[in-house]
């Protein structure tokens, strides 16, 4: 295999089938580790179709990677695959003011994408909390994020992708047209598939114009059912709100004490997290000022708008460290499961129940605006054939409640392989069906990224 791919590549210090980087072998959690046959990091849109066109030939299982942050198994190879890294197709290539698209390869990072939109006075919407994730990692889980409420998620902001399909043929599926109602759109149909239907080499991303001012409001609650309750309210008010994060007060001591900083107040045992947008002080003001009052309707303990930048970054930064803050005692396992809006209060005081009948603990945090609840299930002091018993015992419990309530298993994080057997459980026997017809029609070889989300 080496000596054949070499000869499509023609560079053999970017294909590797031994001493292969263990990074290779799974995902950010790295509970499961596979070695793949052979690694190729790929430099062109060329360079991947080659590969492909290899590969089915010879029905070799192909899996893309970009940083390798998913939380889902969704870049574990099996052992007979080539892994296709794309990290270096990380060019930024053109900016289109006119249309406002931006132009980059798959392997752009989201922070670099949102930089520079940000630099040209313009701005990248979807903010999903992992800045390190490649732009075609981001395309293919739908990755979402805390900006979702108002501004929506990855599908939102992608005009047109390139891709390449099993048998190496390069395609764009969408445009810069800002409306299309010409044929099936397949653009929207590759966008959160996981990298089974092709492999995203480049993308066209929606810009909006840059927001002016931006404050965030902290407000805490004795109770997370009080919180969930004003978050309803503000849904229905039609106040303009940019983010609303949800998260409670043990995970917050967590994070100070990983971060060793303090959390801008003390006071009850659930907090909301806000952040108000748009491009006046006066318009940005008048909508924090409608949500103060809604929250004290709701019986809030305190209103801290965070004007001044210290306490501002502060208060994210422990908010946006407390999956590394666990990690940092435990092995843990994330669960993303997202459920209508008013029934998350439920489902997360479900998963406390579930913590006190398996005796198991379990963090929760998410995006209160659209239902999306973030749980870390940890092991502690379990010993390893304990701790896999009560997980399976929770996972299962877990992902029945979301059904039960209307949920699914995934808002932002994508199915990969470790969620696959909960999804399955679950799923429409008819759009299973409907989706493997399509992979068939995609990848009749069934080499691209095997067994993962369907």
């Amino acid at each position: 295999m080496f000596e054949q791919l070499k000869a499509l590549i023609e560079d053999e210090n970017r294909v590797i089938t031994t001493g292969i980087d263990e990074k290779y072998y799974s995902d950010h959690l790295g509970h499961i580790k596979v070695k793949p046959a052979a690694v190729v990091i790929v430099t062109s849109t060329d360079e991947v179709s080659k590969v492909l066109d290899f590969a089915n030939l010879h029905h070799i299982p192909v899996v893309p990677r970009g940083t390798g942050t998913g939380l889902t198994g969704g870049t574990v190879p099996t052992e007979d695959s080539i892994v296709i890294d794309l990290t270096k197709l990380n060019r930024i290539q053109h900016l289109d003011k006119e249309t406002m698209t931006l132009t980059v390869q798959a392997g752009v990072l989201l922070e670099e994408v949102q930089a520079f939109a940000e630099s040209n006075g313009l701005f990248y919407p979807p903010d999903p909390g992992e800045k390190a994730s490649t732009i075609g990692g981001n395309i293919s889980t739908n990755a979402g994020g805390m900006r979702a409420v108002k501004y929506g998620v990855t599908r939102d902001y992608v005009r047109s992708i390139e891709i390449v399909l099993a048998n190496g043929s390069i395609v764009e599926l969408g445009s810069k047209n800002i409306k299309d109602s010409t044929g099936l759109d397949l653009k929207d149909l590759l966008i959160g598939s996981e990298g089974t239907l092709g492999i995203i080499t480049e993308a066209k991303l929606r810009l909006i114009p840059k927001p002016q001012i931006a404050r965030s409001v902290l407000v805490p609650f004795q109770t997370l059912e009080e919180g969930i309750d004003t978050v309803l309210d503000i849904k229905a008010s039609g106040v303009d709100v940019a983010a609303i994060e949800f998260v409670q007060k043990e995970a917050i001591s967590l994070s100070e004490q990983y971060l060793k900083i303090e959390f801008p107040t003390h006071k009850g045992n659930a907090y909301l997290i806000f952040t108000f947008d748009g491009d006046t002080a006066s318009y940005v003001r008048d909508n924090y000022e409608k949500v103060r009052e809604l929250c004290y309707q709701h019986n809030a303990l305190d209103y801290l708008v965070l004007e001044d930048e210290e306490s501002f970054a502060r208060t994210w930064q422990i908010r946006g460290a407390i999956v590394k803050a666990i990690e940092s005692v435990s092995m843990q396992e994330p669960i993303d499961i997202v459920v209508p809006i008013n029934k998350s209060a439920e489902f997360v005081k479900y998963t406390q129940e579930i913590s006190n009948r398996y005796q198991i603990a379990i963090q929760g945090f998410g995006h209160a605006g659209d239902g999306n609840v973030h749980l870390c299930i940890i092991k502690g002091t379990l010993k390893e054939e304990e701790w896999q018993e009560k997980l399976q015992l929770v996972l299962e419990d877990l992902y029945q409640k979301a059904a039960e309530l209307g949920g699914l298993p995934s808002g932002e994080h994508g199915i990969g392989l470790t969620k696959l057997k909960y999804y399955l459980d679950y799923a429409n026997e008819v759009q299973i069906t409907l989706m493997r017809n399509l992979k068939r029609a995609f990848d009749t070889n069934q080499i691209l990224n095997p067994n993962k989300a369907f």
